[in-house]
């Protein structure tokens, strides 16, 4: 499977259930959907920032020099973003035909275009986030690193 795909089903499934979740929070405590929506969106946002942070880690650990480059995760991570917020989209739409769900009643036109739109930013903004800050964390660990060397043949190459 490909890479991206990958992320998009995850991201895609999680998108879904936690909207199937709400769904089902706001029949049975309608008065308490802000803090839901709320949850709700602090769990997607922080998947999206987990996963792009373990990508950019492994990246960059792969790659250590920044100027040579690396994958291409902003690609990987667009394609995962439109994929997974088409798809989830959809597929709230048909489950929200499945008597007991209440998903919003909008329409399949609203998914697919601002439903989606929104999807795609919550999981490409975060997870591109993530990268870089991934990213950074390594770079900055190998520099620590290089310092620690240097330190140590400097010290052992010094006369006593």
């Amino acid at each position: 499977m490909n890479a991206w795909l990958l992320r998009a089903v995850g991201l895609g499934v999680l998108t879904v259930v936690l909207r199937t979740l709400l769904g089902f929070g706001m029949i049975y405590w309608p008065t308490q959907g802000s803090w839901m929506r709320l949850v709700g969106l602090v769990v997607l946002i922080a998947a999206g920032v987990a996963w792009g942070l373990f990508d950019g880690r492994g990246d960059r650990r792969a790659n250590p020099d920044p100027e040579r480059g690396g994958a291409d995760l902003t690609m990987r991570w667009l394609k995962a973003g439109v994929v997974g917020g088409l798809g989830s989209g959809v597929v709230a739409w048909l489950l929200d035909y499945v008597p007991s769900f209440d998903l919003g009643d909008n329409g399949l036109v609203f998914e697919i275009t601002a439903g989606a739109a929104f999807i795609v930013l919550m999981i490409f903004i975060p997870a591109m986030v993530g990268v870089a800050l991934g990213r950074f964390l390594v770079t900055r660990e190998n520099n620590k690193a290089d310092k620690v060397s240097a330190r140590s043949v400097d010290h052992a190459a010094s006369p006593a």
